[in-house]
Protein backbone atom coordinates (compact mmCIF):
# COMPACT_ATOMS: atom_id res chain seq x y z
CA UNK A 1 0.00 0.00 0.00
CA UNK A 2 3.06 2.03 0.12
CA UNK A 3 2.85 2.36 -3.52
CA UNK A 4 -0.10 4.32 -3.63
CA UNK A 5 -0.38 8.17 -2.56
CA UNK A 6 -2.53 9.61 -0.24
CA UNK A 7 -5.05 11.00 -3.09
CA UNK A 8 -5.17 7.23 -5.14
CA UNK A 9 -5.54 5.42 -1.54
CA UNK A 10 -8.72 8.11 -0.82
CA UNK A 11 -10.13 7.25 -4.46
CA UNK A 12 -9.99 3.77 -3.66
CA UNK A 13 -12.04 4.46 -0.24
CA UNK A 14 -14.24 6.57 -2.03
CA UNK A 15 -14.98 3.93 -4.70
CA UNK A 16 -15.57 1.43 -2.02
CA UNK A 17 -17.95 3.79 -0.03
CA UNK A 18 -19.61 4.27 -3.33
CA UNK A 19 -20.02 0.16 -3.96
CA UNK A 20 -17.71 0.14 -6.88
CA UNK A 21 -15.70 -2.65 -7.99
CA UNK A 22 -12.09 -3.64 -7.37
CA UNK A 23 -12.00 -4.16 -10.66
CA UNK A 24 -13.47 -0.80 -11.65
CA UNK A 25 -11.70 1.11 -8.73
CA UNK A 26 -8.73 -0.26 -10.29
CA UNK A 27 -9.12 0.58 -13.71
CA UNK A 28 -10.04 4.34 -13.15
CA UNK A 29 -7.53 4.63 -10.81
CA UNK A 30 -4.86 2.82 -12.94
CA UNK A 31 -3.26 0.66 -9.84
CA UNK A 32 -3.53 -2.94 -9.85
CA UNK A 33 -6.46 -4.68 -8.25
CA UNK A 34 -4.28 -6.08 -5.63
CA UNK A 35 -3.51 -2.65 -4.20
CA UNK A 36 -6.81 -1.78 -4.20
CA UNK A 37 -8.13 -4.53 -2.86
CA UNK A 38 -5.42 -3.97 0.30
CA UNK A 39 -6.38 -0.46 0.90
CA UNK A 40 -10.14 -1.69 0.58
CA UNK A 41 -9.48 -4.52 3.39
CA UNK A 42 -7.56 -2.12 5.40
CA UNK A 43 -10.39 0.57 5.55
CA UNK A 44 -12.95 -1.88 6.30
CA UNK A 45 -10.94 -3.35 9.06
CA UNK A 46 -9.07 -1.03 10.48
CA UNK A 47 -11.00 2.43 9.33
CA UNK A 48 -8.07 4.09 8.16
CA UNK A 49 -5.60 3.24 4.61
CA UNK A 50 -2.18 3.35 6.21
CA UNK A 51 -0.85 0.05 8.01
CA UNK A 52 -2.52 -1.30 11.29
CA UNK A 53 0.86 -2.13 13.26
CA UNK A 54 3.75 0.18 12.39
CA UNK A 55 5.80 -0.09 15.76
CA UNK A 56 6.86 -3.83 15.58
CA UNK A 57 10.35 -5.28 16.14
CA UNK A 58 11.70 -6.46 19.86
CA UNK A 59 11.46 -5.00 22.62
CA UNK A 60 14.79 -3.30 24.52
CA UNK A 61 16.10 -5.62 26.50
CA UNK A 62 18.15 -3.36 28.85
CA UNK A 63 15.56 -1.09 31.05
CA UNK A 64 16.49 2.74 32.14
CA UNK A 65 18.37 1.56 34.95
CA UNK A 66 20.08 -1.15 32.84
CA UNK A 67 21.24 1.75 30.69
CA UNK A 68 22.28 3.41 33.60
CA UNK A 69 24.56 0.91 34.98
CA UNK A 70 26.18 0.21 31.67
CA UNK A 71 27.18 3.88 31.29
CA UNK A 72 28.24 3.63 34.66
CA UNK A 73 30.62 1.01 34.88
CA UNK A 74 31.50 2.36 31.10
CA UNK A 75 32.40 5.43 32.12
CA UNK A 76 34.86 3.84 34.98
CA UNK A 77 37.27 2.05 32.15
CA UNK A 78 37.13 2.94 28.69
CA UNK A 79 39.24 0.40 27.40
CA UNK A 80 37.52 -2.71 28.98
CA UNK A 81 36.05 -5.51 26.78
CA UNK A 82 32.77 -6.45 25.64
CA UNK A 83 32.95 -9.84 28.07
CA UNK A 84 34.17 -7.98 30.93
CA UNK A 85 31.08 -5.47 30.90
CA UNK A 86 28.43 -8.03 29.98
CA UNK A 87 30.20 -9.84 33.65
CA UNK A 88 29.89 -6.84 35.20
CA UNK A 89 26.20 -6.06 34.39
CA UNK A 90 25.31 -9.15 34.43
CA UNK A 91 26.00 -8.95 38.48
CA UNK A 92 22.85 -6.81 39.03
CA UNK A 93 20.41 -8.59 36.88
CA UNK A 94 18.10 -11.41 37.40
CA UNK A 95 18.02 -12.17 33.78
CA UNK A 96 21.29 -12.53 32.23
CA UNK A 97 22.56 -11.02 28.78
CA UNK A 98 24.90 -12.24 26.62
CA UNK A 99 27.87 -10.15 25.29
CA UNK A 100 26.04 -9.31 21.92
CA UNK A 101 23.39 -7.54 23.26
CA UNK A 102 25.56 -5.19 25.17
Amino acid sequence: MRDLSDFQKGQAVGAHLAEASVTKTATLSGVSRALVSKVMRSYTNHGKTSSAKRNGGCKPKLGERDCRTLTRNMSKNHTTTAAKVTAELNIHLEDPFCKRTV
